[in-house]
Parts: C-alpha cells; structure tokens; sequence
C-alpha cells in the first residue's frame, strides 16, 4: 500500500466527513480576472447535494468508508460494512437471521437510526437501485453489489427527500464504484471459525483499459459462504425455569400433542421403535422438541456476478457512460419439520381406527418428523443498466442525462409442506385405503414412525413461488456556477426524474387456496410512477469576515407528482459557517417523507376469521355511566347482544387508500480542527427526527378497544374505513386490519466523530472513531395510544436500540507493512419484554475486536490476514428471541474466525 495513497484517502475522507475546507481546493474569487479559473477548478459531487463545489462542503453528516477501508477490512459483503456503523440499529436483515419476512429471504438491507429499512434510500453512482429479493419487496439488496467492485461507501445520516426524493428520510447510502481502472487484477479471499465451519471465500477478477478518449472496466465476482448449524453455537433453545435456564422446546412435539374429550392433554409415541399406539399425559419438559440442530446460524449463500463501466468521449465536451451489472444469488435457509393443527384443526373421532384412546380428540400440534426438515430456498436474477449523457459547457457548468432499468426476478419456495386437503384425505376412512398401491393411502398420525412412506409422499409437495421488482427512470441534471456575489460564485443544480417502480408476486397456487401448511399468501401486483422536479442553491454569503472565513446558504426543493397520491413538495435549508479556520458550524432543516411501499399497497386483500375480542359483548350488563356502555348504544348495537364465537370475519392484505409519511429532520453540527495537533478533526452533530401518518398495521381487537373506549366514538379508528355493524344483529360485518396512517414515531441523538493523522517514529497512523448515542426513539402506534420508548431496548420485533454505539480503528503503515485494530462496541440494553429481575431482562455492553494485517511483496503483489471477533466474545442471552437465544441482528453468533487474502495486479 502507497504511504501517499494512504493519507490522500484518509484526507478525502475527513474533508467529506467533516465538511473541512482544504487549501489545494480553495477558490479565489475576490479578483474578477481570476472568475473564470476559479469556476473550472476540479470539482466533485458529495453525497447530500447535486452541486458539484470547488470545495469539499459540508452539506450534512456523511460517512465515507473507503476501498482501502473496506479491503483491511476483510470482509466480503456490503452488508457486513454497513451494520458495523454506529449509525445502523435495529431491524435489518442478514446472512444470521434464520428467518427474514417479506419476500426478502437470503436478501441484506441497512437500517440507518433503526427506522426501517424502507427508510433508507441506497444508490449506486448517485442512481437508485431496483429492490431485490423474490418479488413485491421494499428495499435493495446490499450483496448485489460487489465489494471488489466499490471505490467509496458514503452514507449521508441526514434526511433528503428534497434532494433525492421519496424514501431518503432516515438517510441515503451511495455505493460508487471505481472508474479508469487500467490492467488486471485477480484476488481470492477465504476464511472461517477457529471452529472449522462457516467457509467463505470470494474470487474476483476485473480488468480494465484507459484510452485518451474513453475507459472501460469489466469485472466477474463469486463469493460463496456455508452453513453454520445453530446447535453448533447454542444447543438448545432457553427459557427461564426455577431461577436457571434450561432449555425449553416446540410444543409441536414428534409424536403428536392432543387434547381428548375429557379436557386432558395427551402426547403419543416418541420413540421410532416404540410402541405406535403409546400415549401418556402430555409434559413440556419431557415431549417438547429442540429445533436448534434443524435450524442455521449463519445460512448458506452463493453469488455470481458480471459487471461492466465505461466511458466514452464524444468530443472534446459531450462523454458517453454505461454501467452493466447482473447478478445471480442462490440461497437456502433450513427449517425445522413441519407441524400440523397450526393452520387448519385435525379431528380425530373416537371410533378412528389410528385412534388408540377411546375418545374424541384434536391433535394439536404434530411434528412431521419422519419427512426430515424443510428448505427454504430461493434462486434470484438481478441486472441494471445505464446509458446516458453527460458534458460540460460555458464556464463550470456540467450536465447529465441517463435512462436507468432494473429488473430482478426470483424464484423461491419450500420442502416438504403438506398439502392439508390430502392430509384430510389420508384421515377419512371411506376414500383411502391400506392396500398396497392404493390411490389415498390412509395415514396413522397419531406416533412417531407410523406415517409410512407412502402417506409421505402423498401429502407432501414442494412450494413454489414467482416474483419481482422492475424500475425504469430518466434523469436529467444541470448544475454550475450561475453568478459571482461579493462572497463567492453562486452554485446552483436543477433537474427532473420520471420513474416507474413495479412489484410483483405469484405464491405457489396451494398457499393462495390455504392447502398449503404454510402462510396464506395473496398474489401481489402493483406500480406507481413518479414525476419530480428539484432546484438546489448554493449562496455564499460572507467570506474573509471576522468570525465568518465563509458562510454559505444551501437550499433545495423538490415537487414530487405521484399517479397514486398527488403530489408533494419537500424542501431543505442549511447553514454552512466557517467560523474560524479551525471551526465550522453547520445546520439543516429538512422535510421528507415516504410512499408505501407495493405490499403496504397492493398486498392481496383477503378475508379470515381471526381471534377478536369486541367489546361491546354484554354490554348492557354494563355500568351506564362507561364509556363502553354509552358508545355501544350510540352505535345502536341491541342490549342483550352476545359476541358468537371468539373470531370476526377481518380484511387483511395492502390498502391502496395510504398517504406517504411525512417527516421533518434537523441536526446541527460542529467541525473542529484544533490549532494544537496537525491534522486531527473532531465532529459532533445532533439529529432530531419525527415522523407522522407512519404507516403501521393494527389488529382488529385494537381498533374496536380505542374506538369504544373513546367518548362519543371520536376516534379514528371509528370510521367506517375501520369496522362497521350489522343494522339488525349488532354484529361487526366487517372489519379491517389493513395498514393505516396511524403512527407517529420520535428520534433523536448525537452522533461524535474524530480522525486524527500521526507518526509514530518512521511508521505513519491514523486513528478513525464514531459514536452514535440514541437519546430518544418514541412511537405512538395510534393517535390517543401509550408511547412505547425504544431508546436503550431490545425488542423482540424491531431489533435493538441500544442508547451507544461506537466503531473506532487505528490504523499503522510502515514500508509495505500496513494493519488495522477495530473496536466495535455495542451499548447496554434492556430487554422490553422481560420483567425486571428475570434472566435475559438486561444485555451488558460488549465490544468486539478486530484486527488486519497486509503486506505488499511488490507493486503487484500483496496478502493479507485478519481476525475477526478475536477474544471470541459470545452473544449475550436474550428473552425476547428465540433464534440462537439471542438478537443475530445486532450480535455475532459465529465467534472468533480468521480470513486470508492474496491479489495480484499485472
């Protein structure tokens, strides 16, 4: 590694972070005659603004992660990097969940703030990037991209719906790949536990070409990493019992768990050997099942990718760009053996041959274990091009045009699922038959090992679903200098956006009937398109002052016209002040806000009877003085009326009637860089989020307690939108538990930077550290509901908001020796689920290290190796989490593990 390349990385990356001007940038405007040289000094584009600046500005809060960063890293996917940051918190998916819902198996998102993953806005070269996943998803999948492949992370923790447009209000990541690469280089990455499991290796190649008037690189990346079998790491699910944790199984046990007619509970046969018509009282410690060993802790993912960039002179002021990039994942995640009773009752009559009890029974839950465990599995294709335009002309003016089309479509599905219908089938004794090749085999499910092969491949099938995501846009830029005030040249940006965004599902036809013993699963199928305009300015408005070296006004609007919600206008306006040189102060406020997404939207409307309470059962019984008594006559509901049965006839699946989300974000910041210690840059910024008409899903038994508990019925959830009643009889004749703007959610915090570059003797180093603290994070699900405070909890749904977060480095290079030492640490926090006291109710602090070594042999050559986790710290026990005991999402479950790199360039 170049010890020059190495500090003009470390340069770039503080002069992004902190906004810190630099002399070899600065403009010199105050002479006229030198205007024109100034207005075409070299510029560049930041994240957080469309104006390219003479000047590394500090427009808002942003991260750089860089290609030398990431290669001592040691990782192999983007994912990996990102969730690292201390700005990452809460739910987002990874290669450890052993599930992840939404379409979106085996897909790695980023949640900046712990927002949602929805919330974030990831680009690639400044452009948006189709959703992954198998169909009908809501956020991109971060492995699509290869890491050999990226120049640059920068992630803007700042709202920026006015600049880029919906779904940027946590923040926006972009992923700028490398350009004029000239040569070839090869490299192989390979790595895994001190356990010996959980391989993973990458093998890169990419060659590029530079020419007086174009470029052109061209890459192919594989990475492939293996299972980790959760019994490898936690043996057996936990809970608390007697002051200890013990484990604590599936009550869908092997055998089959009933309850007979005389009200008892009865487990059948466990034993493959045992006797078939075996029954004893049912007992959790002694029948349970432990699903660790038929479950993963780190799922098995391959990838295979092509990408291609270039560039083309037209002439000497008009460039053509491309950009080529197709990918195919393929991944599995295993699944337990599937149970039956959970999606449809299995009666069993006294009088039934298999039935060894003398008494009607309902088998509750029955462990299919003699057809082994299920595979979830999914095969996705996703491929974007970019063609377009872009030039300069006048004096510093620079401008783009390009069409960009993503498409990505999935395949996915699962083993072994029972077909239930058939399952009906195998039980009912006049259509099946015991003799050997008959058509319905008749099926014994009450035992261990008396399903025969025969009923196996009778009942079972193989799921599988279609689906995907398609984007299409044209964008249209124009940015420069317009005008010298007494202060500086005036920048200004403005440009225009049509895009069409398309989301599609097809779930295997028995899901769609609920036969299958799985989900029931709606097809999905909708599309928006959205025409935006957006003007940015630039206005310095003081320069050389006493207390003001420079002060610049930035400002931006974006009008947004969707065919589905009309249209919005967003805007945002910061302070840039250079106080002294070594101060900055810098301030934004910004509006943003966020469509729904086309599940949200268009997720299959259908109809189930689903537990509901209502509460004006017996109402009349009633004081008369209750708010329940009142409403309940209000709404004209007969006295005397009794609720029939516990379920209500509800409507589930997307509402096409949602509005976008709507938010307004400030954070105001500091940059110092202390007259004392050459180049050392200290940040601390502070951010304050609140969004309202959050999108949110409420069960029907929710809306019908707040509605009938709120004086004369003045509650939202009292429109007819939400439920409605049957004139005569009283009863609810519908009821929707669809998603509705609802919620209302509160963020803020302080986010603290430092880098600092030193010597060490004859060896250079740098130290690099970021700290996030949450301070609040509040949501109301529904107007007149009890705020629930995340800021410093586990959550069993969500993921974990610790209140801190840090990630610091140091990095040393001497000659071609260069290594790195990371510390990730993760705050304490309390479990929101468990009671005070309780084994679980608390995670402690922890801190993970990491460390990376690299020498260059030559200009051609160079290796590397790393630890990471290297004091193997394990994963604290959780209650709220019944994967591996713990939250994968926010943890390292694989312990401490080892990696090796070698590349070679030529």
């Amino acid at each position: 590694m170049s010890l020059q390349h190495h500090h003009l990385a470390l340069a770039i990356a503080a002069l992004t972070t902190a906004g810190v001007p630099s002399a070899a940038f600065a403009q010199t405007a105050n002479d006229p005659a030198d205007a024109p040289e100034a207005a075409t000094l070299d510029t560049v584009t930041v994240t957080g603004s469309h104006i390219k600046r003479a000047a590394i500005s500090g427009v808002g809060p942003v991260t750089v992660i860089d290609a030398e960063a990431i290669e001592r890293s040691g990782v192999t996917s983007v994912e990996t990097l990102l969730q690292r940051l201390p700005a990452s918190a809460g739910f987002g998916g990874n290669q450890t969940n052993a599930y992840w819902a939404d379409n979106g198996y085996g897909t790695a998102q980023i949640n900046l703030r712990g927002l949602g993953i929805n919330r974030t806005l990831v680009l690639l070269n400044g452009r948006r990037v189709v959703n992954g996943g198998t169909g009908a998803n809501s956020s991109v999948d971060l492995n699509t991209i290869p890491v050999a492949l990226i120049d640059r992370i920068e992630v803007l923790k700042d709202g920026a719906s006015a600049i880029y447009g919906a779904d940027a209000l946590a923040g926006v990541v972009n992923i700028i790949t490398k350009r004029d690469f000239e040569g070839v280089e090869a490299s192989v990455r390979y790595g895994q536990t001190t356990k010996g499991d959980g391989e993973e290796g990458a093998a890169d190649l990419v060659w590029g070409t530079t020419g007086e008037r174009g470029s052109l690189m061209a890459a192919i990346n594989y990475s492939e990493s293996r299972e980790v079998n959760m019994a490898d790491r936690q043996p057996c699910g936990l809970g608390e019992s007697g002051g200890r944790l013990v484990c604590v199984g599936s009550s869908a046990t092997i055998g089959g768990r009933a309850v007979l007619a005389d009200g008892s509970s009865v487990n059948f046969n466990q034993d493959p050997d045992g006797d078939g018509d075996f029954y004893e009282p049912y007992s959790p410690d002694k029948h349970n099942f432990n699903s660790n060993p038929y479950l993963n802790a780190v799922n098995p993912i391959k990838r295979l990718s092509f990408s291609a960039f270039g560039h083309l002179a037209l002439s000497d002021d008009v460039r053509l760009f491309t950009e080529l990039m197709a990918s195919n994942r393929r991944s599995d995640q295993l699944a337990t053996p599937g149970s039956l009773g959970l999606y449809r009752p299995v009666e069993i009559a006294a009088d039934h041959p298999t039935n060894p009890t003398g008494q009607d029974l309902l088998l509750q839950r029955r462990r299919l274990m003699e057809a082994g465990t299920r595979e979830f599995f999914q095969d996705v294709d996703t491929f974007r091009i970019v063609a377009g335009l872009e030039g300069r002309f006048g004096i510093g003016w620079d401008w783009s045009a390009a069409l960009n089309w993503g498409r990505n479509t999935g395949i996915d599905g699962s083993t072994n699922v029972a077909n239930l219908d058939r399952v009906d089938q195998t039980l009912d004794t006049s259509v099946c038959s015991n003799a050997p090749g008959a058509a319905i085999p008749c099926g014994d499910y009450l035992g261990y090992g008396d399903l025969s092969r025969e009923v196996l491949d009778y009942i079972l099938f193989t799921t599988r679903d279609t689906g995907g995501n398609e984007q299409k846009s044209f964008t249209a830029n124009l940015s420069g200098q317009a005008f010298e005030l007494p202060a500086g040249w005036v920048g200004v940006a403005a440009g225009v956006e049509v895009r069409e965004e398309r989301g599609w599902r097809d779930p295997d036809q028995l899901t769609v009937l609920g036969i299958a013993n799985t989900n029931q699963q709606d097809s999905i199928d909708g599309e928006y398109t959205a025409k935006e305009a957006f003007a940015e300015v630039a206005i310095p408005l003081l320069q050389d002052r006493l207390l003001a070296e420079s002060l610049t006004l930035n400002a931006a609007v974006r009008y947004s016209d969707y065919d589905l919600f009309g249209d919005d206008t967003n805007y945002k306006i910061g302070l840039d002040w250079q106080v002294v040189p070594t101060l900055k102060l810098r301030a934004n406020y910004a509006t943003a806000f966020r469509i729904p997404n086309v599940p949200e939207l268009f997720g299959g409307v259908s109809e189930g009877n689903l537990t509901t309470t209502d509460p004006c059962n017996g109402w009349s019984n009633l004081s008369s003085s209750s708010v329940v008594y009142q409403n309940c006559q209000a709404s004209g509901v007969p006295a005397g009326y009794t609720q029939l049965g516990n379920t209500i006839l509800t409507t589930v699946g997307g509402n096409q009637d949602l509005e976008p989300e709507d938010a307004k974000t400030l954070t105001l910041g500091v940059v110092w860089t202390p007259a004392f210690a050459d180049d050392l840059t200290l940040t601390l910024d502070y951010f304050n989020i609140r969004i309202d008409n959050a999108i949110q899903r409420i069960d029907g038994s929710t809306k019908l307690a707040v509605c009938y508990d709120t004086p004369g019925l003045a509650h939202p959830f009292c429109d007819p939108s939400s439920f409605t009643r049957n004139a005569q009889t009283g009863e609810v004749d519908f009821l929707s538990a669809q998603p509705v703007n609802a919620a209302s959610e509160r963020v803020s915090g302080i986010d603290l930077g430092l880098l600092y570059q030193f010597g060490i003797g004859d060896v250079d180093a740098a130290l690099n550290w970021d700290v996030s603290y949450l301070r609040r994070y509040d949501v109301q699900p529904f107007p007149g509901a009890e705020e629930i405070h995340y800021a410093g909890k586990i959550t069993g749904g969500r993921g974990s908001y610790t209140r801190w977060r840090s990630l610091g480095s140091l990095t040393l290079a001497q000659g071609p020796w260069s290594g790195s030492y990371t510390l990730q640490y993760i705050g304490s926090a309390d479990d929101i689920n468990a009671s005070p006291g309780d084994i679980g109710d608390h995670a402690p602090s922890l801190t993970y290290h990491n460390v990376q070594l690299q020498y260059a042999v030559n200009e051609a050559f160079d290796i590397a190796f790393g630890i990471d986790n290297l004091w193997d710290k394990r994963a604290p026990f959780i209650q709220s989490y019944t994967d591996a005991n713990t939250d994968t999402m926010t943890y390292d479950l694989l312990g401490r593990r080892w990696n090796a790199r070698i590349a070679y360039r030529w």
